[in-house]
């Protein structure tokens, strides 16, 4: 059981048996409370002491007298609880806020506001002289991430900036256009919204990989194989992601919704229990893996990618989220990693090398406290976790907020007094303003240990490489603009959902001039997790297909349609051999096409992926039987004289597809006659001389090969 939950329950029934002399200890308002007024923590990180419980009760005796003296005429310590309930239920603003504001506000009224009441167009930020400025100890990394970040550039009214110098260096530099975002980005593509649509089997699916690698890289190899094998990596990056709409598909599932979660959320020994927990969709991750993309500074052309062999990963929590957010803080801003584990004894001896040493040692010093974790996190921490592995930082279970590299051994920091005083010193390769999503650079969800190694087989190196590859030590150019990586949302089937109800109010913020780091951005604030200023970056991409056949273009939505570019894809018989056994291939899809849209309309024609590939009579013969003649009666919603009208089938016979008999009535009442039509289990040569009208000696059988280059699919 967690110690927050333990401290409850040891003093909830003091509290009730004698509510003038004991108080129920509520573990976040009163580590609130102890950092208002002395700036740490009133408890260790350890179940609630005697020392600890006699400190909180002498708190609360003293707040209890302040009442009476304010004549408040409190009947017992819970009217004190009351009062610290509700006055410490939001953590409290230390020193002006967290480094990051205090950068951005230093930042803002020394350099933004002056430059700007000069009239300068631009004005250059060197991190050095902020670090300085606020008088920070080795976080240079902090500066330059507030400067770069997407907040910054909200309050200063500027785009993203270009940088010169190492990254999060005290050199780095960086400097901003104060004429504000330009309309049209001149560091990457702009924005694109595209919807293919098109019948059935035009390739609309296949030519989405084309369209979102020249996306990604400007250009798509040449190939398909190649092409493929490049799409697949920019999958693995989680740059290209790919969903299909379905009737079911809404807002929670594409956006965010809330999900049934039980035990912590960042803490090992989940309390038991209930609750729904707000959770990102897939458009939701890939906006906040774009935005971080865009707002960081991109690598430059000489860096060389990390390098991951002969390290060990390790997933390891900085403190619990919203109680103890002063651990990760103080981490980030010091370049360490702590573990609260381990109480006050310096492990830092040879002599606790080995695991039994620690665990020894400290059931000796501890007899009252067996908790295993003592022990069990202690020890790796120590003795296994080695200079140049990689820790990440979980943001509960399912996502990420910070990864590092190990710089040093093992450390006892004396003045944290049993706190969170077991140390290493890192080197941050990724701090972030928003978690992102764990699934991004490990396979699965974590378990709620703070400390443990993770198999290297879970980890996605390629995306954790891209994630860092901008925190290298290699120089920008100087003056140069860098490019952000590109991000493309493929959308199957995207009429077949509500686009309404799946999008919300965000079919707003994908058009183009409202994107994140466009002139006209907008931000809004999400309903389930109340995010503030969430905006569509404009490094991400939107390419939808739509099937004309389940649904036409002129039945979307008015603000779809407004939104996105439509590029049509119409069957094209060109790609297509000329004929195939001498079956006249090109031809007999032109002539089904021409009769269908004369019978319906041309968004139900047929495409031809539907015959890429047959390279004899037996591979046509089974398109036309499992697949054409199928959607036929589809479309003509079982009326078989127009399914052999499009067949070319003689009236109320068939023969060459089909097979028509009569049926007599059988009341013997004189009925009609009716057709009972049925698929032929083979297909002659002259089903499909009947089909386009031309006698089968005229069909060439030597020209089976495509005419050239230019027809290949």
């Amino acid at each position: 059981m967690p110690y927050a939950d333990i401290r409850v329950l040891a003093t909830l029934f003091q509290a009730l048996a004698r509510p003038s002399e004991a108080i129920a200890v509520n573990h976040t308002r009163f580590y609130h409370l102890g950092l208002a007024l002395w700036g740490k923590s009133i408890f260790g990180n350890n179940p609630l002491t005697a020392a600890e419980y006699e400190a909180v009760l002498d708190l609360s005796d003293s707040l209890f007298d302040a009442m009476e003296q304010w004549g408040w005429a409190p009947r017992d310590l819970w009217d004190a609880q009351g009062f610290v309930w509700v006055t410490c239920k939001e953590k409290p603003d230390m020193d002006g806020g967290r480094d990051a504001d205090r950068v951005r506000d230093h930042a803002l009224k020394t350099y933004i506001e002056p430059a700007r009441a000069r009239g300068d167009d631009r004005v250059s930020i060197r991190c050095g002289d902020v670090h300085s400025a606020l008088g920070l100890s080795a976080a240079h990394a902090n500066v330059c991430q507030a400067l770069r970040g997407q907040k910054f550039q909200k309050m200063a009214g500027t785009g993203v900036p270009t940088y010169t110098g190492p990254d999060n260096s005290s050199t780095t530099t960086f400097t901003y256009e104060l004429g504000g975002a330009s309309l049209e980005r001149t560091d990457g593509p702009a924005p694109t919204n595209l919807i293919l649509y098109g019948p059935p089997g035009t390739g609309k699916t296949y030519a989405t990989a084309a369209e979102a690698v020249k996306l990604c890289d400007g250009e798509a190899p040449d190939g398909r194989a190649a092409l493929m094998a490049r799409y697949r990596e920019l999958e693995t990056e989680k740059r290209i992601v790919f969903v299909t709409f379905h009737q079911n598909y809404d807002y929670e599932t594409f956006v965010e919704g809330l999900r049934p979660e039980t035990g912590a959320s960042d803490a090992e020994g989940a309390s038991a229990g209930f609750r729904l927990e707000p959770r990102p969709g897939i458009f939701r991750e890939i906006c906040a893996l774009a935005e971080q993309a865009r707002t960081r500074s991109a690598p430059s052309s000489g860096s060389i990618s990390y390098d991951f062999s002969g390290r060990r990963f390790w997933k390891m929590g900085q403190g619990a989220i919203g109680s103890e957010d002063d651990v990760y803080d103080a981490a980030i801003a010091n370049n360490y990693i702590a573990l609260g584990w381990g109480g006050s004894i310096d492990w830092s001896p040879e002599r606790f090398a080995s695991f039994d040493a620690i665990k020894a040692e400290w059931l000796e010093q501890n007899p009252d406290d067996p908790t295993p974790s003592n022990w069990t996190q202690t020890w790796p921490f120590r003795s296994e976790m080695k200079v140049g592995d990689i820790v990440i930082v979980p943001y509960g279970n399912t996502a990420f907020r910070a990864i590092a590299e190990v710089t040093g051994e093992y450390r006892y920091e004396p003045s944290a007094e049993g706190y969170y005083a077991h140390r290493r010193d890192v080197r941050w390769l990724l701090t972030l303003d928003e978690p992102l999503p764990l699934d991004t650079i490990v396979e699965g969800n974590f378990t709620m240990r703070t400390l443990y190694a993770l198999a290297k087989k879970r980890v996605n190196l390629p995306a954790l490489g891209r994630l860092i590859a901008g925190d290298s030590d290699t120089p920008a150019e100087t003056g140069s603009v860098a490019t952000p990586e590109q991000f493309v949302l493929v959308i199957d089937e995207i009429n077949r959902a509500n686009i309404s109800k799946v999008f919300g109010e965000l079919i707003t913020l994908i058009e183009r001039d409202k994107r994140l780091g466009m002139g006209n951005a907008l931000t809004l604030t999400l309903p389930y997790s109340k995010k503030r200023d969430f905006g569509v970056p404009a490094n991400l991409h939107i390419i939808g297909t739509m099937n004309t056949a389940d649904r036409s273009i002129a039945l979307l939505d008015t603000a779809l349609r407004r939104r996105f570019r439509f590029k049509e894809l119409a069957p094209d018989e060109t790609l297509l051999p000329q004929s195939s056994e001498g079956i006249p291939l090109r031809q007999v899809l032109r002539t089904i096409n021409d009769r269908i849209e004369y019978l319906i309309d041309r968004e139900h024609r047929v495409g031809h992926a539907f015959f890429i590939g047959c390279e004899d009579k037996d591979a046509v013969d089974a398109v036309m039987r499992d697949k054409v003649i199928p959607l036929l009666q589809e479309y003509f919603f079982e009326d078989w004289s127009r399914v052999a009208a499009v067949l070319g089938e003689p009236k109320g016979k068939g023969g060459g597809f089909l097979d028509c008999r009569k049926i007599k009535d059988p009341t013997g009442e004189g009925g009609e006659d009716r057709e009972s039509w049925s698929v032929r289990k083979t297909f002659e040569l002259d089903a499909y001389r009947r089909l386009v009208g031309k006698p089968v000696e005229d069909v060439p059988a030597e020209a089976d090969e495509l005419d050239g280059a230019e027809d290949e699919a």
